[in-house]
């Protein structure tokens, strides 16, 4: 058990390295990885605001990338690393493409899947949440701090 929470980390961590690279660009600061076995397939950032295309979250750039990586659209044996809980449409995306797992960091009380149910899932994906937690959540909340300011 061990070493799947300190995989968890090391891959979150990267996930985390992909949302400075959304902050970067002034978007929402959300990252994902989506990993194979023990190697990254897929990465992603948010995108919504530099495409002006209100579907170019993290997930779906990660998953779009993984399936072109792994060249077929099931990703049932990948697990995706998400700084953030994924929203309805992220969750619908894990579901058609039969994500094994998900692991994200900060909840999202607010647009996070599980507040309409976790039935949008695949029922064979496992979810896990709270991986460096804090982290994720202070960057989400530096960032917005920083918009009303």
């Amino acid at each position: 058990m061990e070493s799947v929470v300190r995989s968890d980390e090391k891959f979150m961590r990267m996930a985390i390295n992909e949302a400075a690279k959304a902050l970067k660009l002034g978007e929402v600061p959300i990252g994902a990885v989506v990993v194979c076995g023990d190697q990254v397939v897929g990465r992603g950032h948010n995108l919504t605001e530099m495409l002006g295309d209100a579907t170019a979250h993290a997930e779906m750039q990660a998953i779009t990338a993984a399936a072109s990586s792994l060249g077929g659209k099931y990703l049932d044996k990948c697990t995706l690393y998400v700084t953030v809980e994924p929203c309805v449409m992220c969750a619908g995306a894990c579901c058609w493409s039969q994500v094994g797992r998900i692991v994200w960091g900060a909840d999202d009380p607010k647009r996070g899947f599980s507040t309409v149910g976790g039935r949008i899932l695949h029922p064979k994906t496992l979810i896990h949440s709270g991986v460096l937690a804090e982290e994720c959540s202070d960057m989400v909340s530096r960032f917005f701090e920083k918009l009303r300011q």
